[in-house]
């Protein structure tokens, strides 16, 4: 874009002690396009900015010093030119993410200090950390993904081999086209050891839904000696198979949220806004986070959760399997499981339009998995069924 001068022009060297950015610096972004100079010698290749470029210069050095990344510096400056709100509210958001990325980051630094004292100083006693940001779902209900690794990866180190199971699961699994998609491209799998849901969009969603689905399939079931690091270890490589396997399905991708089964415990991996929740003792409790911008707008408290479902942009992923050049950094958990606790994993085909309580009330009915299953593809399609839904649904129950 054609900057306007309308005073002396300054030398790279000058511009850059104006700016605080490196002559280095400035040469990189001139190759990205991200600040290109306002003149430059044609004889010499010798780069002079205008002083009308400084304030964009300036914000690109904030926006670095803050950790964000080249390429969303660039879509900033961009929203920046012409809404300037919306650029304050972009910057949000990255910084909520880094926030909980940090948080993260922090207590699977504390896990690993508490895993190298050894097991007879390690506490298996945990109070994970949640935030509620649904109506109706129980307080503070939102497991902190890398809280639940510590507790869980603490429990199990702590534990040798097992002998068979007390407990297995018993699942249903049910697929609904809704009332307004013409095609369904939504994927689940319901098995004894994994538990999975998908949701594709674009023109090649339904392949890109069976390709996750199917990566997940391929997670060998753990053996009873397992420790919490292995098992996650391997849904996160399989998580990268999956973004690998929708390489190349254009303008398309999916969402994938899944679980492995130990026999006394659930290791979940999540990218995008499926969900998975819990109903315990007849509490719902949502074991993922939306990785939404709405969603990283409600974490920097610039929105209001019961404003969140309103949003017309609700469903605008920050997280998705693409077949991109870096993969996503799945959400991992790992969560204790009790006998009669009841997991559902679903697409937003059905969080996105009915409430939690309606969801809570279907789960806690009294009735079979696959009974339960039924009755939420029925609340969706009650509720005009705009979405496909996919639903799995699992009780813990004596082997």
């Amino acid at each position: 874009m054609p900057v306007p001068v309308s005073g002396p022009m300054l030398t790279i060297g000058d511009f850059a002690r104006a700016s605080r950015l490196s002559a280095k610096a400035l040469r990189r972004y001139d190759e990205l396009g991200l600040l290109p100079p306002a003149r430059v010698d044609p004889f010499t290749g010798y780069r002079y900015y205008a002083v009308e470029q400084l304030e964009r210069a300036r914000l690109i050095a904030w926006l670095r010093r803050i950790g964000m990344p080249l390429a969303e510096v660039g879509r900033v400056c961009a929203l920046y030119a012409s809404d300037a709100a919306g650029a304050a509210r972009a910057i949000r958001g990255y910084w909520a993410r880094v926030e909980t990325e940090t948080a993260a980051r922090r207590d699977l630094a504390a896990s690993l200090v508490d895993r190298l004292k050894g097991p007879d100083e390690m506490n298996d006693e945990t109070t994970d950390e949640m935030t509620d940001d649904t109506a109706g779902e129980t307080p503070g209900a939102m497991t902190d993904e890398v809280s639940a690794v510590h507790a869980a990866t603490n429990a199990w180190a702590a534990t040798g081999p097992a002998g068979p199971p007390a407990f297995v699961l018993r699942t249903a699994v049910r697929l609904d086209r809704g009332l307004v998609r013409a095609a369904q491209q939504d994927a689940a799998h319901a098995g004894p050891h994994l538990l999975a849901v998908a949701d594709g969009y674009g023109p090649e969603g339904e392949r890109a839904a069976l390709a996750a689905v199917g990566a997940l399939e391929a997670v060998p079931p753990p053996a009873p000696s397992a420790r919490a690091g292995d098992v996650l270890n391997a849904l996160e490589d399989a998580v990268r198979t999956a973004d690998g396997a929708v390489s190349g399905l254009a303008d398309s991708g999916t969402t994938l949220t899944g679980a492995v089964w130990t026999g006394g415990r659930l290791a979940l991996a999540h990218v995008g806004d499926s969900r998975a929740y819990l109903l315990r003792d007849g509490a719902l409790v949502r074991l993922t986070r939306d990785h939404t911008v709405v969603q990283a707008l409600v974490d920097a408290g610039e929105l209001d959760p019961a404003e969140a479902a309103d949003r017309p942009d609700r469903a605008l992923l920050l997280k998705a399997l693409d077949g991109g050049d870096v993969p996503p950094e799945p959400e991992l958990g790992v969560h204790e499981t009790r006998p009669g606790d009841r997991y559902l994993l679903c697409t937003d085909g059905l969080s996105a339009v009915a409430p939690a309580e309606g969801i809570r009330r279907a789960l806690a009915a009294g009735v079979g998995p696959d009974e339960a299953a039924e009755a939420l593809v029925a609340l969706a399609r009650d509720l005009g069924g705009p979405d496909n839904v996919a639903c799995v649904v699992a009780d813990v129950v004596p082997a």
